[in-house]
């Protein structure tokens, strides 16, 4: 049974920083594509960085220079490090991986960026 568990979110002050980490299992992680998306309330689900199986790696233009997403294949796990912290910031953070055609989520971990 394939499972992913995201950890690490949580409140932090504007400017800070959290790591988020997101372990697999159940799959083999190192041929999958993965993905961290977000949702604010009332808004869509949005891309905020991705990692090809390669290690190829993108991000959303609000993510560019203050996030930075890796994975350990070893750990069967993908990181989020996000810097310089932002209240828009705020949302559930959820872990995707993909290889056509499945697709498989995590439950999501809030982050909230507030004084």
């Amino acid at each position: 049974q394939v499972q992913l568990v995201e950890s690490g979110g949580g409140l932090v002050q504007p400017g800070g920083s959290l790591r988020l980490s997101c372990a697999a299992s159940g799959v083999i992680f190192s041929v999958y594509d993965m993905g961290w998306y977000r949702q604010a309330p009332g808004k869509q689900r949005e891309l905020v960085a991705g990692i090809t199986r390669g290690g190829r790696t993108d991000y959303a233009d609000s993510a560019k220079g203050r996030f930075t997403i890796s994975r350990v294949n070893a750990k069967n796990t993908m990181y989020l490090q996000m810097n310089s912290l932002k209240p828009d910031d705020t949302a559930v953070y959820y872990c995707k991986m993909s290889r056509s055609p499945r697709n498989y989520w995590g439950q999501g971990t809030q982050v909230t960026v507030s004084s």
